[in-house]
């Protein structure tokens, strides 16, 4: 079912944006939900189209779920069977984990469009935007935040 009220020609009238600065400690998800929520508040969001984009090759973004760990731990487990760092690659010029960083940038993708419904994130019950980091040292990334709508 179509939900009208969600659209129309007034749906587009404005537009924020904003770079976020996220530190890493290395592999792991850093859930930036509550970031861009705190951001889509700041800037007055009603309704649209929040899209992040991740200005990196060896990091990406994901919505994925926010509850049980063992879902992140797996993904990560996934992603390292399909891009190993023991393969013989070309590329190593930052160590062992550059080339397989960019592999699983490439299989998970650096942006996100997310619908904006009444201010908010229109995410799931059980679902959160996650900044992957692929490298085993940490690092600062930047993700660009624009919004379009009311």
């Amino acid at each position: 079912m179509v939900r009208s009220d969600l659209a129309g020609p007034e749906a587009v009238g404005r537009q924020a944006l904003a770079r976020l600065a996220v530190p890493t400690r290395g592999r792991d998800a850093v859930d930036l939900t509550a970031a861009v929520s705190e951001w889509l508040a700041a800037i007055g969001a009603a309704d649209g189209l929040v899209t992040l984009f991740l200005r990196h090759t060896s990091a990406s973004l994901t919505i994925q779920e926010n509850t049980d760990p063992d879902v992140l731990a797996d993904l990560f487990g996934l992603l390292d069977r399909f891009a190993p760092a023991d393969r013989d690659y070309r590329h190593a010029m930052e160590g062992a984990d550059d080339m397989p960083a960019h592999a699983k940038a490439v299989l998970t993708g650096v942006s996100l469009a997310v619908p904006v419904v009444g201010g908010r994130a229109d995410l799931g019950t059980w679902q959160a935007i996650y900044l992957l980091e692929h490298r085993t040292r940490p690092h600062r990334r930047e993700v660009t935040l624009h919004y379009l709508g009311r």
